[in-house]
């Protein structure tokens, strides 16, 4: 299925600024949230009679006897960076041509990827773009040019077109450490994940998100998954095949006889997913599929709008 661009700008009339300080490539095209001045102190300079007094360093002036302004920053375009989990388990549930309507996690991932990354050219921030799975598949710069989201929504077309393999498995741990190395100046960076990895490797997976944010980045974690099966196993009772989607492992078992025991391995999952989240600034959405990429979407930029 393919993105449709006309679908997605229903959006752009919002804004999407970042709550922190971040390095682009032009200044003073938005309203600053700041009030003019950004968060970072460069240097002080003489006040000049008739300026606002906000800004005036008092400490200095009580050692002093003279009058200096803070200066600050300009503020600068917004630099994004999103990445989306390819990983097999984001193919879930399988897609069905009788239902057009019905997104698999990757595709619900792949939209909203589309939506935000248009809504940013009609802003002219910088954005750039990465896909995973067991390795890296894409990397891009951010960049702001009309031939750069082109290649874009190139990469996501391609992607959802391609589908999965049975041994398309995650190491998102590494690929995230991989993607936080190479972007070398702070942004806002956007993930779109289930974030299921090997219980073993959970703190891995954490430690990934936890270097985004000591390289002084916004982030963002989408936790996008079906909420019906996935998070409240919605299953009648009867025996089900159970197939792991990435490593094609079949498993005949009673829906019964495991509900309570997967509804509480993954209560405590998301309970530590959220108090990482918390404890390293991330904010962290929850995106239910059937719920649609819009109205997972608009409720999130109408609230980062007001924040500002």
């Amino acid at each position: 299925m393919p993105i449709n661009q006309y679908e997605i700008q229903h959006i752009s009339h919002l804004e999407l600024l970042a709550r922190q300080v971040v390095e682009g490539f032009i200044t003073g095209l938005h309203k600053s949230p700041f009030h003019g001045f950004s968060v970072e102190f460069a240097e002080h300079r003489l006040y000049n009679t008739g300026e606002p007094t906000r800004h005036i360093d008092w400490k200095l002036y009580g050692k002093t006897d003279k009058l200096f302004v803070k200066r600050y920053e300009e503020e600068t375009n917004l630099r994004c960076h999103i990445i989306v989990d390819n990983s097999g388990s984001m193919h879930y549930p399988e897609v069905d041509s009788r239902n057009p309507n019905l997104l698999n996690k990757f595709t619900f991932s792949a939209y909203s990827a589309a939506a935000i990354m248009y809504l940013l050219k009609m802003q002219r921030d910088a954005v750039g773009l990465s896909l995973f799975s067991n390795d890296v598949e894409v990397n891009t710069p951010a960049k702001s040019t009309t031939v750069h989201h082109k290649l874009l929504y190139q990469y996501l077309d391609t992607a959802i077109a391609k589908g999965t393999t049975n041994n398309n498995k995650t190491s998102a741990a590494a690929a995230l450490h991989q993607i936080a190395d190479s972007i070398h100046k702070r942004s806002l960076v956007i993930i779109f994940s289930d974030m299921f990895e090997n219980m073993e490797q959970q703190e891995e997976l954490f430690g990934a998100l936890q270097h985004l944010k000591y390289n002084k980045h916004e982030v963002v974690l989408f936790h996008v998954v079906d909420k019906s099966k996935e998070i409240d196993f919605n299953f009648e009772n009867r025996p089900y095949e159970f197939i792991d989607i990435e490593s094609g492992e079949r498993v005949k078992v009673h829906s019964n006889q495991v509900r309570q025991q997967y509804l509480e391995s993954m209560a405590t999952f998301k309970k530590e997913l959220n108090i990482k989240c918390a404890q390293y600034k991330i904010d962290i959405v929850e995106a239910d599929i059937h719920k649609g990429y819009q109205q997972v979407l608009m409720p999130y930029l109408i609230k980062r709008e007001k924040m500002n």
